[in-house]
């Protein structure tokens, strides 16, 4: 999907007057419009960059969702009430996938023409990735105390921060290859600080 999307015009269904393709309503008659077909950068009016501002992010998201409060539309036409709940539900698909650091990257990459798979499960293809983790698991399946889970989980979240900076340090050097490889690897690190967390709440509850 380009994201120079922004420049799209389509039609109004009400009045067939001309709208762009990023807007909520038709500035010539002003009824509610359908999402267009656009990425999330410019449905929320960002820039298509891993660095994003997240409170630039929240207060767009936040303007725009405001706009489409089902209270606008009480006495609209059945049509609209639709098309409002379709604006609201991609804004907020726009949102989710933006302000968390690993959807970002992923969905970026996707719009660069280098997709990966967050989805994927099974084998580790790269060694170096693949003892890495298998070194955190044994590391937590062998604590046994809040203290060392806690340890564990620190530890784990500097690793998750340093490997957000080599993300966008990559993106922004052109390295699609290497954003890609960082990519999954914040994956595999998002994942054990999951499990830190599940383990350190169950050591706490044991007597």
């Amino acid at each position: 999907m380009n994201v120079s999307a922004v420049a799209a015009v389509t039609s109004c269904w009400s009045c067939k007057g001309p709208v762009a393709a990023r807007a909520l309503f038709c500035s010539v008659c002003g009824a509610v419009q359908g999402p267009g077909a656009i990425d999330h950068y410019t449905r929320l009016g960002m820039s298509p960059s891993f660095d994003v501002d997240l409170d630039e992010l929240q207060r767009q998201y936040f303007g725009f969702q405001r706009r489409l409060h089902p209270d606008r539309f009480a006495a609209k036409s059945g049509k609209e009430k639709a098309l409002s709940q379709l604006q609201a539900t991609a804004l907020n698909e726009a949102y989710e996938t933006l302000k968390d650091p690993l959807k970002r990257a992923a969905y970026l990459l996707g719009l660069r023409g280098h997709p990966v798979d967050l989805t994927a499960c099974g084998t580790i293809n790269d060694r170096e990735l693949l003892m890495e983790q298998m070194e955190k698991r044994e590391a937590l399946a062998e604590a046994t105390t809040p203290e060392q889970v806690a340890k564990l989980a620190m530890g784990n979240e500097s690793e998750v921060i340093a490997c957000q900076c080599h993300i966008s340090a990559a993106f922004n050097a052109g390295n699609l290859d290497e954003a890609a490889h960082l990519t999954i690897r914040l994956k595999y690190l998002v994942k054990l600080a999951e499990e830190a967390r599940a383990k350190k709440s169950r050591v706490i509850r044991t007597p």
